[in-house]
């Protein structure tokens, strides 16, 4: 069923192997160690782009992590409605949670691929997914698209004495799949190996998680559920890394190694880059203020305008004199600058009149 995983995964790591084979050699260990890492690395290479936009994603989260409580304070009677205005939020921001966990998600069964085709190398164990063949059938049987002769070439591949695909807890009976290419193993061989990879994987789990904590907003970390999920990414992940390293192959602790390694120097690329755009951004805002500011001894220009104000009556005057062709002075002689409450201009010579019929 997951043949579609194993293939690829088996045609990726065939690929690297042969390319550092011919400068190596085939049964080298070194060959295969890297064929493991640049496996990591190819996969990562892939998922970059889903990276960066993870990164996007993470941080826009914690920048809406405001808006978000106020919703959840607003309608934390009514869950329906709250669900409704995050999704109006998340919208309105272009916000998809989905991004968030995508490179997670697909990296996911890359691993379980590389976990089945590593462990394919030795299938004499009776346990669950292995098939209990001879030493001999094992050594003799391709593996999805490497032949018998690169199982063999895998066989004999050491490092440090110990198998690619050897464990700590590995059974005995396991062991005698390398009898005959390079002698059976010993616990402390494996252990001497397997042990430095198991505490280097912790550690770069360990420091990934953090550096990842400390750029969190103080929004964002003060959210219970991500202080909850900072504390297991912090500790519970790389404690579980070594106390998981004994039941799992050499081959998946390189695995493991390179991936850390990886996403260490890939957040700090990224992270250096997105902290320049934002850099820039502030810069050119910064840069339009001070366009837009008026020059030194120069008062300031108020560019509000009242478009709707009323004109007064001395503005009324001016016009009305400017369009019969007389001065302003002239005009307030005649009478012609007042007005009747009905718009209709009052006689001239009305007050003469009325002042001659009183004397």
């Amino acid at each position: 069923m997951l043949d579609i995983i194993y293939w690829p995964v088996s045609a990726i790591l065939w690929f690297w192997h042969k390319a550092f084979g011919f400068v190596f050699g085939a049964d080298s260990g070194l060959t295969w160690s890297l064929a493991v890492v640049f496996l990591v690395f190819t996969l990562r290479l892939v998922l970059y782009k889903p990276f960066v936009k993870q990164v996007r994603t993470t941080k826009q989260m914690q920048e809406l992590q405001p808006q978000i409580k106020e919703l959840q304070k607003k309608y934390k009677n009514d869950r329906e409605t709250m669900a409704k205005e995050m999704q109006k939020l998340q919208k309105e921001h272009g916000f998809n949670p989905l991004m968030g966990c995508l490179p997670v998600l697909v990296q996911v069964p890359v691993f379980l691929g590389l976990f089945h085709v590593l462990r394919s190398f030795n299938r004499t164990g009776h346990g669950w997914g292995q098939l209990g063949m001879s030493a001999y059938d094992n050594a003799h049987t391709p593996n999805y698209i490497f032949s018998a002769t690169d199982v063999q070439s895998f066989l004999s591949a050491r490092i440090f004495g110990a198998p690619i695909a050897s464990f700590i807890t590995a059974p005995a009976s396991e062991m005698q799949a390398f009898a005959d290419w390079g002698g059976t193993p010993t616990k402390l061989n494996i252990a001497m190996v397997a042990v430095p990879l198991m505490i280097i994987a912790g550690l770069a789990t360990h420091f990934n998680a953090r550096a990842s904590v400390q750029r969190q907003t103080p929004e964002a970390a003060a959210n219970p559920q991500a202080a909850i999920m900072n504390k297991l990414s912090l500790w519970v992940f790389p404690l579980g890394v070594m106390v998981g390293g004994p039941f799992l192959m050499i081959g998946i602790l390189l695995y493991w190694v390179a991936n850390n390694i990886w996403t260490y120097g890939q957040q700090h690329l990224v992270f250096g880059r997105m902290e320049k755009e934002d850099e820039e951004r502030k810069q050119k805002k910064l840069e339009l203020r001070a366009q837009n500011a008026p020059k030194p001894g120069v008062k300031p220009v108020d560019v509000r305008k009242k478009q709707d104000a009323p004109a007064d009556d001395e503005s009324s005057a001016n016009g009305t004199a400017a369009t019969n062709g007389t001065t302003p002075k002239q005009s307030a002689k005649q009478g012609g600058g007042k007005r009747r409450p009905g718009g209709q201009q009052r006689p001239g010579n009305r007050g003469r009149a009325n002042q001659k019929r009183k004397r």
